[in-house]
């Protein structure tokens, strides 16, 4: 007896089916500072297309969450008042070109500390839909560059998709549904 394959989804029909958006900062949004940290404004560089992208997403999704693990300020290398005037200067640029993030969470945490809210937890994913009572994680793609990234979306339920870099590891790729190369090539599925 022969049995039929349901035919896969393709990228375009998932992402056009989900109503939030959570998105990891360092190396999705900016470019990563490999083993370094982005401890001010003038070291923020967004990746290529990414604010067109974000105007894209502001159109499609109903809510766009950033979720960052920011261990930096654990390690007292910046405080959360340097990181606060990044973010706020992340979402001003971001509303500049016609695009809006609803809110970023960020943990302080360091890796080591027990019971903590770093990703691959999903605190931050909690914390957004205690403010944003709407979100369902069934509805919602995360997109991240690392394995806690896609372990993050895992655990919440999400669709998982992974930007793959340089920096990419076959252990990265195993926890992600779909990979990417950049935010542009999401928003090119919303046209």
């Amino acid at each position: 007896m022969m049995t039929l394959k349901k035919p896969k989804m393709t990228l375009k029909k998932i992402i056009t089916n989900k109503k939030f958006l959570f998105l990891d900062r360092d190396g999705v949004i900016n470019k990563r500072k490999v083993d370094n940290y982005i401890t001010k404004w003038e070291d923020f560089e967004f990746l290529p297309g990414v604010l067109d992208a974000i105007t894209l997403f502001t159109k499609h999704f109903d809510r766009i969450i950033i979720v960052t693990n920011q261990q930096g300020i654990g390690k007292e290398i910046m405080t959360i008042d340097e990181l606060e005037i990044i973010h706020s200067m992340l979402l001003e640029t971001v509303l500049k070109h016609k695009g809006k993030i609803d809110a970023i969470y960020y943990c302080p945490m360091l890796r080591h500390e027990k019971n903590n809210c770093r990703k691959p937890n999903i605190n931050m994913a909690l914390l957004a839909q205690k403010q944003f009572p709407e979100i369902n994680f069934t509805e919602s793609i995360m997109i991240g560059d690392t394995k806690p990234d896609m372990e993050f979306g895992k655990n919440a339920g999400m669709f998982r998709v992974l930007l793959q870099n340089e920096h990419t590891t076959d252990d990265d790729k195993q926890w992600a549904e779909t990979s990417i190369s950049s935010l542009k090539e999401i928003a090119n599925q919303l046209k």
